[in-house]
């Protein structure tokens, strides 16, 4: 049952600190289109200084920057996993940044929480907020 691990986030304080530490962002679901919100977050958080990886099933550049198929194919240090997909994806990135073991912190955006792979990346070490704008809140806290 979902309710026994409540979707808790991290405090603001904390988020601040996360917004401080990161430098390097991987933006799962990160379209093209310009009108779509994954694509004005990432665009608004690499005009903040933060290196964008794209991870997206097409395309070969987005924002100027290489696209991946998965986060299992990058090869340089990523410090935050922002996701943009469904819920249910969540399971399987969590599966991958398991895998990096670089990953220090799992951000699912407005509308998207899975309590389930949020406890698991929190038993991993790592710091989740969910259900939350990684641009809203950077704007509200810098």
């Amino acid at each position: 049952m979902e309710c026994e691990f409540p979707a808790v986030n991290e405090n603001l304080e904390e988020i601040e600190k996360i917004f401080d530490e990161v430098k390097t962002i991987a933006v799962v679901g990160l379209s093209p289109n310009e009108t779509k919100d994954s694509h004005k977050v990432a665009k608004y958080l690499q005009s903040v200084g933060y290196k964008i990886i794209p991870i997206y099933p097409k395309e070969e550049k987005i924002l100027g920057e290489k696209v991946y198929r998965s986060l299992l194919e990058v090869e340089e240090k990523i410090d935050m996993v922002d996701v943009f997909r469904k819920p249910a994806a969540v399971d399987m990135i969590v599966d991958a940044i398991e895998k990096r073991k670089d990953v220090k912190v799992l951000w699912l955006q407005k509308g998207i929480v899975n309590n389930k792979a949020a406890k698991r990346a929190k038993e991993m070490g790592l710091k989740v907020i969910q259900n939350r704008c990684s641009m809203v809140d950077h704007k509200a806290l810098k």
